[in-house]
């Protein structure tokens, strides 16, 4: 018969007291108590508010994690679209270099200290092919898409990106562009061309995007797709549509925030995907679309949007914290 280190690949680790920095799923045995213990997520996690933003905004990006995000660009008015860019700690936002160009509905990925931002609406006329990238202090333009994006979605890194669905000069957009860290390069459609989806993905292999609209009027849309490096398959949809909200973790372990929908009960809307279904988890503490967010699955950061039609923009950002717990088996 095989035993646990035949089954799972290593010993069972003996300990007298339970290890500080465990991992979910790890296991132990506790020489003290004399009972085999292990790690464990013990609710769907909760939101709590932390520092307001300075500028309050709407349909501008984020990127980063949850104690080190940038937040740039972004609209303050329908017609006026900003340049601001704010570094959040873990607890309070401050204003940082501007970007040289004021637009909103743009996307982004990277670090505090490493990003990239492509694309967006150039008020008051179209999107732009443009792209920025950021060292930490100031932003410097570099080499643009091969066609111009707003109301689209990204994912990955500074020199590992990609940019996917939105609207091009030819509508609803589809189409995907790959970001190597010099140059990019058109790659396979999505399946649905969509507008204003939310996404998530750690690199230009890794990316999922979900709801948005997908018809063009303002309807709203549960599906999903998940990119794999070379092409885009349809996956398990949304609980509950919509669109106009924010998406943060990976292709197999994300989190949807907020968004539109035509019921405003579902605006607080908060699921969880584990690579194959989508799961409701605890609400947001303020519902919210045109909205920005970073992070993990398990440690995610929402910031600025609106509360609803002809609403101030907000300020307010909220944090998602997974619980976990010690459990005996």
């Amino acid at each position: 018969m095989a035993d646990y280190k035949d089954i799972v690949g290593s010993k069972v680790t003996v300990v007298a007291t339970n290890p500080e920095n465990s991992t979910v799923g790890q296991v132990w045995y506790n020489t003290t108590d004399n009972v085999l213990r292990y790690k464990n997520i013990s609710s769907a996690g909760a939101w709590s508010t932390s520092g307001n933003l300075n500028t309050g905004r709407n349909s501008g990006g984020m990127f980063g994690i949850q104690t080190a995000s940038l937040c740039f660009g972004g609209a303050v008015s329908f017609t006026t679209a900003q340049d601001i860019v704010e570094s959040y700690n873990g607890s309070s936002w401050a204003e940082v270099g501007d970007m040289n160009e004021a637009k909103d509905f743009i996307c982004g990925a990277g670090t505090t200290s490493a990003g990239l931002v492509f694309g967006g609406f150039l008020q008051p006329n179209a999107g732009t092919v443009n792209v920025e990238s950021w060292n930490g202090t100031a932003w410097t333009e570099t080499t643009n898409m091969n066609i111009a994006k707003d109301k689209h979605s990204g994912a990955g890194t500074q020199t590992s990106a990609l940019a996917f669905a939105g609207e091009d000069p030819g509508g609803l957009s589809g189409k995907t562009e790959s970001w190597n860290g010099s140059g990019w390069t058109e790659v396979g459609d999505q399946n649905t061309a969509r507008t204003t989806a939310s996404e998530a993905g750690s690199s230009n292999t890794n990316a999922l995007v979900f709801m948005g609209d997908n018809v063009g009027n303002g309807t709203v849309s549960q599906l999903c797709e998940s990119w794999n490096g070379s092409a885009w398959t349809e996956v398990g949809d949304t609980n509950t549509g919509g669109r106009l909200g924010a998406g943060c973790g990976t292709s197999t372990e994300a989190m949807a925030m907020g968004r539109y929908s035509p019921s405003p009960g579902n605006w607080d809307l908060t699921e969880h995907w584990n690579g194959s279904s989508w799961t409701e988890v605890n609400d947001l503490n303020e519902g919210r679309y045109y909205t920005t967010g970073s992070g993990t699955q398990s440690a995610g950061l929402l910031a600025s949007g609106q509360e609803g039609p002809g609403v101030s923009n907000m300020t307010a950002t909220e944090e998602f914290s997974t619980i976990f717990t010690v459990a005996v088996d």
